[in-house]
């Protein structure tokens, strides 16, 4: 029986972050970056952890990203039918962030392997990003 996505634990946006949630809920990854050093990052805050200026804005992302790494959970959890993938993506702007692999068997993930984000859909107007290889989110 397919795990209800209703199920998962859902974030809650804050003041940080909902500009964030608001590109998630349009279908389109949005990232920081600093206008002083001009680098990338995630996760969203309101000054550069490279250079610590508060000059930043918003953009948005290409949704490309490559597998660095992943664990293969075989543990239920709420929302969730094991087994499924946990991983960390470097996205094609820089930055590295943890999501789920999705469209794809956990054992024919390959590290380096292209990706493309994809928008889960959490109830109440809230959409998660997830990654799927690039040929099955085309």
């Amino acid at each position: 029986m397919a795990a209800a996505l209703s199920e998962r634990a859902r974030p809650v946006p804050t003041p940080e972050t909902a500009e964030y949630w608001e590109g998630a809920r349009r279908g389109v990854l949005r990232i920081q970056r600093c206008t002083a050093c001009e680098k990338a990052y995630f996760y969203p805050r309101p000054y550069c952890p490279n250079c610590s200026s508060t000059e930043v804005e918003w953009f948005d992302a290409s949704g490309d990203a490559t597998l660095l790494s992943y664990n293969v959970n075989h543990r239920l959890a709420p929302g969730y039918d094991a087994p499924y993938a946990i991983a960390i993506v470097r996205l094609a702007e820089g930055p590295q962030m943890m999501t789920n692999i999705v469209d794809i068997e956990p054992d024919a993930l390959e590290l380096d392997m292209e990706l493309h984000v994809q928008f889960q859909d959490r109830g109440d107007d809230l959409f998660v990003p997830v990654f799927a290889p690039k040929e099955a989110a085309a």
